[in-house]
């Protein structure tokens, strides 16, 4: 498809949002909000109602990225779980990626257990070989409690199986989790039970966030309610200590390192598990800083 008027930007809908490593990536818009939306936690996509883009917007995107993005090598596709979309689309907007980006070298997407489940082996493989090269996942947590509390709409047993299905072929796959997720009375079972799914799935990537409740949430009204009540600053460190420790990766970077963290963790495992629990022990002891309240964000 080819339309005659120049295009004049990205044809974004709402706020964007994309990983830390997707910072100077070309974003895409290519579905608006989240099928899911109902994770109480989470208010990204609350103004927003799921849809797949039509493909002419993407199309004259596509051509603006072409003009004015040639410096950018890695494009992300948005919004919450793109890849929902049906594979004929798919196979479109990766085909125009390459053809019309030739100098990209990684294309990435956010997924959710549901997503993923609607695509059979082979097309996995397909988004393999057309340039999806890394799958933002989004478990928050390994406990089925958890889970449950929080609407994720999946459970362990399906994250797993999911995230597995990813790796298998051949895409990356980066785990988002949520410390403090779990409320101060179930940390160390949130901890313990995220750690062991992480295990089971051996991403190549996590990303551990830290939980800062928002306002008009349900979960927010949780806790104004006095119904959830997070851990506190000590506590949630040392849940995510807990969590390193009963994580074993075959050789996968976990982060700690968002806006919403106290203490910046960057550390490969298993070779810097013990380094980094040293890290943690000294920051619970008073012996390295925590980031303040004021400077913490989402």
């Amino acid at each position: 498809m080819e339309c005659s008027a120049e295009p004049t930007g990205f044809h974004y809908v709402g706020n964007l949002i994309r990983p830390p490593s997707e910072a100077d990536s070309i974003l895409i818009q290519a579905t608006v909000g989240c099928s899911h939306n109902k994770c109480s936690f989470c208010c990204t996509y609350r103004d927003k109602r799921f849809a797949i883009k039509d493909q002419a917007l993407l199309d004259s995107d596509l051509r603006f990225a072409a003009k004015y993005c040639r410096r950018q090598t890695r494009v992300f596709i948005m919004d919450g779980d793109a890849l929902i979309m049906p594979m004929p689309r798919w196979e479109w907007l990766l085909g125009e990626i390459r053809r019309r980006l030739p100098w990209v070298t990684r294309v990435g997407a956010y997924a959710n257990a549901k997503g993923v489940s609607l695509k059979s082996d082979a097309d996995l493989a397909r988004l393999k070989e057309l340039g999806l090269g890394i799958v933002y996942y989004g478990v928050e947590s390994g406990d089925a409690e958890v889970l449950k509390a929080v609407n994720k709409g999946s459970t362990p047993e399906k994250l797993i199986a999911q995230g597995r299905r990813i790796k298998a072929a051949g895409i990356q796959l980066s785990v988002t989790v949520l410390v403090g997720l779990g409320g101060a009375e179930g940390s160390l079972r949130h901890a313990r039970a995220t750690g062991q799914i992480l295990s089971e799935m051996d991403p190549d990537f996590v990303g551990a966030l830290t939980l800062m409740p928002i306002p008009g949430t349900p979960l927010g009204d949780e806790v104004l309610a006095g119904r959830f009540r997070h851990p506190d600053k000590l506590g949630m460190l040392r849940e995510l200590r807990e969590m390193i420790a009963t994580t074993h990766l075959s050789g996968g970077l976990f982060y700690a390192n968002h806006a919403s963290n106290y203490l910046p963790i960057r550390a490969r495992l298993p070779q810097d598990k013990e380094r980094t629990l040293a890290l943690i022990d000294a920051a619970l002891g008073g012996k390295v800083g925590l980031k303040p309240e004021w400077l913490r964000a989402l």
